[in-house]
């Protein structure tokens, strides 16, 4: 029979766990009139949804005002402290997708006519799966479903290139232009916000994974392509030199816009006396790494020249340019771009780069 006390601590983490629980419903309501006040240029609902992101955030202070006098009243440990300590983290997201949903709302008032048609398309396709990821990713957390939180994840992962097509849409009616650019900027800031309301998803599966096996979010590991003109001796090293210093922080590729037939010999017979093994690699040509794009964090162009030859980047990669004199003898490309490379490491990945 539990005792008193028990019977105590645990209607509180009830208590807790129903806030969460309506706080996660009210926000799928209010993504999905935000999103339809601005489909329908709907001003009262408009009106109707950032109030109610007011009360949301009432809710969002009562939740940590509970969690704080629940660690103050139980001093609790292992598996409570857990949960607690991840509905605290948790509660930051869930006030932040309010916010979100009333900076949408926002739009439908700044807008001067309903969105065009293939952006309303993209609004809804985004709403849909921003509701469907965050629905399922709360379900997980109130269930402790391990399994259906990696799914989620995975899910929102796939879905991340779809930002690239609605920037696609948004640019082209800019060109034709159809709209006030006021316009197609208000609509950029919903469709950012949406994609946000993804990313606050995948949190929320973090969350889970950290309640039930108490593992931590892990550092995000990069996949990094070097380029050059000929791929056939600087981006090369930066490749083999990344992957053998940093094997734990990411993939490492390279390529180039103009491949050679082979790798320069004098890079092959340098690249054994620092350890390094060039006698398998062979020159890519970039145009080979062009559908893969969206899977790449950065792209480092090591000279002003190759920058110029990179193609339109997806959203969410990000392009460096270092201006290395590939044309040097391989020691001294090796020691201008090793100091680079782990300088660049240490900002991606600080201590855990290795």
């Amino acid at each position: 029979m539990a005792t008193h006390y028990e019977e105590r601590l645990q209607r509180d983490l009830d208590w807790i766990g129903t806030m969460v629980e309506e706080v996660g419903t009210d926000l799928i309501t209010i993504i999905d009139n935000a999103c339809k006040s601005v489909l329908n240029t709907d001003r009262h609902l408009s009106a109707e949804t950032v109030i109610g992101d007011f009360v949301i955030n009432r809710k969002t202070r009562e939740i940590d005002r509970l969690c704080h006098a629940f660690v103050a009243r139980h001093l609790p440990s292992a598996g409570h402290l857990r949960y607690v300590s991840s509905v605290m983290r948790l509660n930051i997201a869930l006030e932040r997708i309010g916010d979100y949903a009333a900076t949408i709302s926002r739009t439908a008032v700044q807008i001067s006519e309903t969105p065009p048609k293939a952006v309303a398309r993209d609004i809804e396709t985004m709403s849909e799966q921003a509701r469907s990821i965050l629905s399922d990713a709360l379900q997980s957390y109130y269930k402790r479903d391990v399994q259906q939180a990696k799914s989620i994840l995975k899910a929102a992962r796939n879905f991340a290139p779809y930002f690239d097509r609605v920037f696609d849409d948004l640019a082209k009616e800019g060109d034709k232009n159809s709209r006030p650019m006021k316009d197609l900027f208000s609509l950029l800031a919903t469709l950012n916000r949406l994609e946000r309301v993804i990313h606050q998803g995948k949190n929320v599966c973090e969350e889970t994974l950290f309640v039930v096996t108490g593992e931590s979010k892990g550092e995000k590991k990069f996949r990094i392509l070097f380029l050059d003109e000929g791929n056939d001796g600087a981006s090369q090293l930066a490749e083999q030199f990344t992957t053998k210093a940093f094997p734990q922080s990411g993939t490492f590729e390279s390529a180039g816009w103009a491949p050679s037939e082979q790798i320069a010999p004098a890079f092959t017979r340098f690249a054994e006396t620092v350890g390094l093994d060039l006698s398998k690699a062979w020159p890519t040509d970039l145009k080979t790494r062009a559908e893969q794009f969206d899977d790449f964090d950065l792209v480092v162009c090591l000279n002003k020249q190759t920058f110029e030859h990179l193609p339109r980047l997806p959203f969410h990669t990000t392009a460096l340019c270092w201006d290395v004199d590939t044309s040097n003898s391989p020691e001294l490309v090796y020691r201008e771009i090793t100091p680079r490379i782990r300088e660049l490491m240490d900002r991606l990945r600080g201590e855990q780069a290795d």
